[in-house]
C-alpha cells in the first residue's frame, strides 16, 4: 500500500529523497550546498526539502553506511526523528569522526530517511514477564 508524502521544495533544485533499488526501505537525502566537514565536529547539511508526515507516520533520518565505513561520517544524533507535525526543513548533523576534513558536494547523498508507521498500544504493568530464551541475559547475549 502506498502513501503520498507532501514534500516542498525550499530551493528549485533541491533533490526529492528517492530509493537507489526498488527493494530499498531507506530513501537517500541529499545535500543543497558544497560544505566542508571539518575533522572531529559536527556541521548541520541542508537539504532543501521540508515534508508533512501523516498522524502515525515518523520519519528516521539514518547514516549512509559507505559514508561511515569508508569516510568515518555519520549522524551525531542517529537515529533523528521527525515527528508529524515538524514541517521545517529537514537538517542532517554530520560528524566526521576521522582526521581529515571532507567535502560534501551539493547533491550529494548524505543520509537516509526511512518511514515507520507508528502502532498504538498500551502498557500493561505485570509483576512477571513471560520467559523467553534470552530473558535478562542482556549485551552480547545473542553470540
Amino acid at each position: 500500500m502506498s502513501k503520498n508524502i507532501q514534500i516542498k521544495l525550499l530551493i528549485s533544485d533541491a533533490k526529492i529523497p528517492q530509493k537507489q533499488h526498488s527493494s530499498d526501505i531507506g530513501y537517500d537525502l541529499s545535500s543543497i550546498e558544497e560544505v566542508k566537514l571539518p575533522s572531529k565536529e559536527v556541521t548541520l547539511v541542508h537539504t532543501g526539502i521540508s515534508i508533512s508526515l501523516p498522524e502515525g507516520i515518523a520519519g528516521f533520518v539514518l547514516p549512509r553506511s559507505g559514508l561511515a565505513t569508508k569516510h568515518q561520517i555519520t549522524l551525531i544524533n542517529s537515529p533523528g526523528l521527525i515527528d508529524p507535525g515538524y514541517t521545517g526543513e529537514i537538517l542532517v548533523p554530520l560528524i566526521n569522526h576521522s582526521n581529515s576534513d571532507y567535502l560534501i558536494d551539493k547533491h550529494d547523498r548524505i543520509a537516509q530517511l526511512v518511514l515507520l508507521s507508528e502502532e498504538h498500544v498500551s502498557f500493561e504493568v505485570v509483576d512477571v514477564l513471560d520467559d523467553s530464551k534470552r530473558s535478562d541475559k542482556g549485551f552480547g547475549s545473542t553470540g
